[in-house]
């Protein structure tokens, strides 16, 4: 029965990083009207507004237990989320997009050796090498070009420990507290400090002027990634995660650019190389291999160990 139900999780997470890469497209074309701050900053506020108002109604008569836990847990989950995407979207100013989204992959890897030193968690040697095959895909995807470790690439290294920190807290917190109001406190968290973040740094002055507030790209944008990549997406990791384990998330999480590049494929005519197509097939094959059955020694943590 416990197998069943981390299955069932797997396949939901896979259903999140779907959403995720088939939605990257969309934020794109969003991107070139409005500043990432500024849409980060609309983006996950209304997701939170979305979400806050059915809570008026679900908990009208009914008392939130753990207020403060959720308050600061979700506080701490949403650090880490904007981090994520803070990091990486100043990092890009400075290094190139292929270097960034492998950099960016390599919290599969971060994951686990977190894991270890924080929590003393061992992962299964079958997941070291499933974590090894899913770097190894994310590189021949991304980096079709070379040059040396920049600054811009720090920035982007700092965005992944904070995507791998979000994904081991996640882990944790939604075990003991309410998914539904630990999703709402992050994506607001997260939103708050994009605004402040834009308003220190960006001319969000002339990104709500309505010749580009309201162009149709941005407002799709806005409704698919608010509804689905954020609001969505969210809830489903914080409900779902207490079921598997923080390393298998990040292995899952790594077809994201899988999504993406099929989207860009079908959507965008893109050519997908050679080495792209190989580089699909080892992230696959992490998947595949992250799932296989081994025999637990004495230290080792079995899968679904998150929520322990």
């Amino acid at each position: 029965m416990r197998d069943k139900t981390q299955m069932t999780a797997d396949i939901w997470l896979l259903f999140v990083a779907f959403i995720w890469g088939t939605t990257f497209v969309i934020v794109q074309n969003a991107l070139s009207f409005l500043p990432p701050f500024t849409f980060n900053a609309l983006r996950f506020l209304l997701a939170a507004i979305i979400m806050g108002i059915p809570v008026i109604f679900l908990f009208k008569n009914k008392p939130i237990k753990n207020k403060r836990g959720i308050l600061l847990s979700g506080f701490i989950m949403g650090l880490f989320l904007y981090i994520g995407y803070g990091f990486q979207t100043i990092g890009l100013v400075y290094t190139t997009s292929s270097k960034a989204a492998f950099i960016t992959g390599l919290s599969v890897v971060l994951v686990p050796i977190a894991s270890l030193i924080l929590f003393k968690q061992r992962p299964r040697l079958i997941v070291w090498i499933a974590c090894l095959f899913s770097v190894t895909g994310l590189y021949m995807m991304t980096m079709t070009g070379g040059g040396s470790f920049n600054f811009g690439d720090s920035l982007v290294l700092i965005c992944a420990f904070g995507f791998a920190f979000h994904i081991i807290v996640t882990g944790r917190f939604s075990a003991k507290l309410d998914a539904f109001l630990l999703t709402i406190v992050q994506i607001m968290t997260v939103g708050i400090l994009s605004l402040l973040t834009a308003l220190l740094l960006e001319d969000w002055q002339k990104a709500f002027q309505p010749a580009f507030i309201f162009q149709f790209d941005v407002i799709l944008a806005l409704l698919v990634t608010a509804l689905l990549a954020t609001s969505l997406a969210f809830f489903i990791q914080t409900n779902v995660q207490k079921y598997t384990s923080a390393t298998r998330v990040a292995i899952i999480f790594a077809f994201e650019p899988i999504f993406a590049a099929l989207t860009s494929y079908i959507v965008l005519k893109e050519s997908l190389s050679a080495a792209a197509a190989i580089g699909c097939l080892f992230i696959f094959l992490s998947m595949i291999l992250s799932e296989l059955p081994t025999p637990k020694k004495k230290g080792e943590m079995s899968a679904p160990s998150s929520h322990a």
